[in-house]
């Protein structure tokens, strides 16, 4: 059985940072690209960043790029994403995903989906 989990989300200020952690088990993690994704309420579900299989590749969305940083730990099967300089926009239940092999930016190509966690920015 494939599970994703999330964690790591909460309230946090303007300006201030979180890690989101994503722990992977019943699959074979170091074969599969991850990505996160974010949904804000009322708004489709949008790709945030992903990860190449062997961590030697990595994508971001235009709106966090030099913000945020994701990475991954083959040996703890364990994806991060490290969000720095939070903005109110950031708001939203971010998931974290899996599929064979590419990074690629639409949800639908995905295989696996983790809860989600919620994450919050005061302004």
């Amino acid at each position: 059985q494939v599970q994703l989990v999330e964690s790591g989300g909460g309230l946090v200020q303007a300006g201030g940072s979180l890690r989101l952690s994503c722990v992977v088990s019943g699959l074979t993690f170091r074969t599969f690209a991850m990505a996160w994704f974010r949904q804000a309420p009322g708004k489709e579900r949008e790709f945030v960043s992903g990860i190449s299989w062997s961590g030697d590749s990595t994508h971001y969305d235009d709106s966090v790029k030099g913000r945020f940083t994701i990475s991954r730990d083959n040996a703890k099967n364990t994806v991060y994403l490290q969000m720095n300089s939070l903005k109110p926009e950031d708001t939203a239940v971010y998931y974290c995903a899996a599929r064979k092999l590419v990074v690629l930016a639409t949800s639908a190509l995905y295989d696996y989906w983790g809860q989600g966690t919620q994450v919050t920015v005061s302004s």
